[in-house]
């Protein structure tokens, strides 16, 4: 019997994302101009600098390729980004090949099919509120956030906590 959620989430040293639908609401806008738009969540970035402050790095899978994320990317420290790959599963063992991490290690938290594999292959399979059906059903764990509008600071803050890390953290703001 797999672990629990709290269980698997007290091992994470490596959180990857999807971007659309996860980081972002999963809409694409473009201007008149033909420029591409993407809102990402402020709430989103801080979770990241939190598990980034606390040793767990941070890193982003994507069947997309955008300008804009590489500059999110940038502005939050995010060093492990690939782009444009559909097969992330692929994509996965490209990234523990230059950076080895045990899978147990790693957690993912994507919202559609092309995330399935990777999702089932972690040691935290994790989604979003919105996610596809069958992504629900393979996930160990799901925010009760939208994609785009702070799950991934719900899910940074649910490994925090599993890890013993959460209250320090918070008692550091106040």
């Amino acid at each position: 019997m797999p672990p629990s959620a709290s269980e698997a989430a007290r091992h994470i040293r490596l959180l990857l994302l999807d971007v659309d639908g996860v980081l972002s609401d999963g809409r694409i806008y473009y201007s008149a101009g033909g420029d591409e738009l993407k809102a990402f969540h402020i709430h989103d970035g801080l979770g990241i600098k939190l598990l980034q402050r606390q040793g767990i790095e941070v890193g982003i899978i994507t069947g997309r390729t955008s300008p804009l994320l590489e500059r999110r990317a940038r502005e939050l420290g995010i060093d492990r980004l690939i782009q444009g790959r559909e097969d992330k599963l692929r994509a996965l063992e490209e990234l523990r090949a230059g950076h080895p991490v045990p899978m147990e290690q790693i957690a993912y938290m994507g919202d559609d099919l092309p995330d399935l594999a990777v999702i089932r292959r972690v040691g935290l399979g994790m989604t979003v509120a919105d996610c596809n059906p069958e992504v629900a059903r393979h996930a160990r764990w799901q925010a009760t956030r939208k994609g785009g509008e702070g799950a991934v600071r719900e899910a940074a803050e649910f490994i925090l906590d599993a890890q013993g890390k959460l209250a320090p953290v918070l008692e550091s703001y106040r």
